[in-house]
């Protein structure tokens, strides 16, 4: 396994920000190293009784993966004047964030309620 770092939620972009939600959704992740001019990237594995698949996992960028966490959570949409904020809408679980689109504040703030201020990511992920 790689070396985690420490890194705060609000800082988290790309690879890092995908790895960090699907730890919070509880997914079994891997790290695909570069190859074909990409950079680090992260996939989840998906296990069926007789199946394994492994697909991209990208729900900041994504609308059919942030989008069905978006319902989840049932995340609510602000505007800052250059920035979005998402607010998680359920009784039981609080968390907001921001970003520069509403994918990316909904991801944060479903890192902050699931994970907290800050999180470990894999070294790689990190700019």
């Amino acid at each position: 396994m790689t070396d985690l770092i420490e890194v705060k939620t609000a800082e988290l972009t790309g690879e890092a920000l995908g790895w960090a939600v699907g730890m919070a959704e509880g997914l079994a992740l891997h790290l695909e190293p570069p190859q074909y001019g990409n950079g680090w990237r992260v996939f989840a594995i998906y296990r069926g009784e007789a199946t394994e698949h492994c697909e991209r996992y990208n729900p900041w960028e994504d609308w059919e993966l942030g989008g069905s966490l978006v319902a989840k959570y049932r995340i609510g949409f602000g505007l800052y004047s250059d920035s979005f904020f998402a607010v998680i809408g359920l009784d039981d679980i609080a968390g907001d964030g921001d970003g520069l689109t509403h994918l990316v504040a909904a991801m944060r703030a479903i890192i902050a309620a699931k994970l907290g201020d800050t999180v470990q990511v894999p070294k790689e992920l990190m700019p």
